[in-house]
């Protein structure tokens, strides 16, 4: 099925439901952010619309060969019967909501009838990010949808959407990728990548490739051997510790230290998973105090080597001999 995507059940239901003749009209794509939810409703759009203009596509995923004219069309935004519609960029700058006015501008794909096929879809990625009278807009059309028209709502969060959305729509759950779903991607994204690394991405990512490939680059599984290793001798001459603040602080090493900053809460919180009575009290009082200082290092511009020692610090608090 789709390997490259991770989401096999889920494609198999919506195929189904598209062969069946019966797909209802709106459906809430939903789960955390960056496991491929986007990638998988315009996977989707193309491999649907591919099948219902022709040549239909041979096997059960979601892809569809390069040099089909479906593909090409969507490809070069020109496919009359799909639209698309997510937060604009002006000015290198990318709005914070989908406005009112995209919304009105799907009038003229939902008022024709369909050209390549008897199928029309549009993709909202997010609908999260709808402005209010955008929302108002998009209810309109899900109470009185054209014939064949199917809506693919991306949402991370579908307790915010307006209830009468939710109501004129069915929800299909996304959860995170298991980690082979995960090193796959990973590889595909990077061939560059080392195991060890692919591991650490795989650890940050906690099921969200968007969120994993946020750290590429940034040699997190140095970063993670070190944190390993503080936490199981203690750092008890502070060497360790003092090597990662000089390391980090500098100012080339900036995106490194932001990943610290979020990693090494997480490091906690993972350690504290295994742990129970009072080791376990103790990972969560320093879970908090690491999460209260990384939260506040960037806003508050505090001397980051500093930061950095006082972190790994917490860090070292996991060691047995500390607990």
């Amino acid at each position: 099925m789709t390997s490259l995507l991770g989401h096999d059940e889920q494609a198999r239901t919506l195929i189904d439901a598209a062969a069946s003749g019966r797909m209802h009209h709106g459906w809430i794509l939903s789960g955390p952010k960056g496991i491929g939810k986007g990638g998988f409703a315009r996977a989707l759009a193309l491999r649907l619309l591919a099948d219902a203009a022709g040549p239909p596509v041979e096997g059960e995923g979601l892809d569809v060969p390069e040099n089909h004219p479906v593909r090409r069309l969507i490809e070069a935004s020109a496919h009359p019967d799909y639209a698309e519609l997510f937060p604009l960029e002006k000015d290198g700058v990318t709005a914070r909501n989908i406005s009112v006015d995209q919304v009105r501008g799907l009038q003229r794909l939902l008022q024709s009838a369909p050209s390549l096929s008897t199928r029309r879809i549009v993709v909202i990625d997010s609908a999260d990010d709808l402005e209010r009278g955008a929302a108002n807009a998009l209810l309109k059309n899900l109470e009185e949808p054209p014939a064949d028209m199917l809506f693919l709502l991306v949402s991370h969060a579908p307790g915010r959407l307006l209830p009468t959305i939710r109501s004129r729509c069915r929800t299909l759950r996304f959860d995170p990728l298991n980690d082979g779903a995960m090193r796959a991607i990973l590889r595909s994204k990077d061939e560059t990548l080392s195991p060890a690394e692919i591991d650490a991405l795989i650890r940050a990512g906690e099921g969200s490739p968007g969120k994993a490939l946020r750290y590429a680059g940034l040699n997190l599984a140095d970063i993670e051997s070190a944190m390993a290793r503080i936490a199981q001798d203690g750092d008890r001459d502070n060497r360790q510790r003092l090597a990662l603040a000089k390391a980090l602080a500098i100012k080339s090493a900036k995106p490194r230290y932001e990943a610290f900053l979020e990693r090494a809460p997480a490091f906690i919180a993972q350690a504290a998973r295994h742990r129970s009575g009072s080791a376990l009290g103790v990972a969560l009082d320093h879970w908090e105090k690491a999460r209260h200082l990384a939260g506040g290092a960037v806003i508050l511009s505090l001397d980051p080597a500093a930061v950095v020692f006082e972190l790994a610090g917490h860090v070292a608090a996991l060691a047995p001999q500390s607990a």
